[in-house]
């Protein structure tokens, strides 16, 4: 019988305040399903960084969560990648998501910053001189865009784990047999650090494919075909992404998998509903 997965979910910074607010609404919203870490992410080139700073500060003061802090090579020297680092850890954030990152749009072709971190295996590397943390990076199971062929992103995937991060967190698919081709070839390249997958709720289908086109992930024609018809009808939608996302996990488990990142796009009870699926109850509802 599987045991009851371990958790972990990502949120975006607000821009505005009001955004913020509904932020720390749906932290509270989730905190009580124990999530091991809770990462914030920032905008292509280092946009939303100050704000992202200010709300993982702000989770490991006031509340019992577990902040990671996302940071990205992208327009910025290494000393100010590094400043913000040892900002962190003086502010007791012990996990870091390290990322090359993206340009700006419009802005072309990723090019690294001429006194910067040129990838994230560098960034890793720096991160480790600045303090212990624990650092996960990203993993491609359909290969980066950017990747000149699937085993030179698998080899960019050893480079950054050898660089000293700790786990690999994917990004989002949505056939579990995608997952495990890609564990197996981590498996057969001798990587043993932890492949976490990244689980994403489809909640606006026109955007996920546009995002999906951009980043190299595939959109399969049966989940075309499930949220045909549902752009007007946003309970429906609701429940076939919750459904959708609750199936691929257990099909997840059923080959051993453990462990779960939910790109939550700040919605609660999307998160929720999954984690209730899976067997993750809220910690004081369990304690009842």
């Amino acid at each position: 019988m599987n045991r009851i997965p371990s958790i972990s979910f990502e949120f975006f910074p607000p821009k505005d305040t009001v955004g913020e607010a509904k932020l720390w609404e749906t932290l509270d919203k989730l905190a009580p399903y124990g999530p091991r870490f809770v990462s914030v992410t920032y905008g292509a080139g280092g946009s939303t960084r100050e704000r992202t700073s200010g709300i993982v500060t702000r989770i490991k003061r006031e509340t019992g969560l577990e902040p990671a802090a996302h940071l990205t090579c992208v327009g910025a020297t290494r000393d100010a990648v590094d400043e913000v680092a040892r900002g962190w850890w003086n502010a007791g954030i012990r996990h870091v998501v390290a990322l090359r990152g993206d340009s700006p749009a419009g802005s072309g072709p990723y090019a690294p910053h001429p006194s910067g971190y040129a990838n994230a295996a560098e960034l890793t590397a720096g991160l480790r001189r600045v303090g212990d943390f624990e650092i996960s990076v990203g993993a491609y199971p359909e290969s980066h865009p950017d990747s000149a062929s699937p085993e030179a992103d698998l080899d960019n995937l050893k480079r950054k784990l050898d660089a000293g991060a700790t786990r690999a967190i994917t990004q989002y698919f949505f056939d579990a047999s995608t997952f495990l081709r890609f564990r197996d070839r981590c498996a057969a390249a001798g990587i043993t650090a932890p492949i976490v997958p990244g689980i994403l709720p489809v909640t606006n289908f026109k955007k996920v494919v546009e995002f999906s086109a951009a980043c190299g992930a595939t959109v399969p024609a049966w989940m075309a075909e499930l949220f045909a018809g549902l752009d007007d009808d946003p309970e429906t939608r609701q429940l076939v992404a919750a459904s959708t996302a609750s199936e691929l996990c257990l099909a997840l488990m059923a080959e051993g998998v453990q462990d779960f990142h939910f790109y939550t796009l700040n919605r609660p009870q999307l998160a929720a509903a999954i984690c209730r699926r899976l067997g993750v109850r809220p910690e004081l509802e369990a304690a009842a």
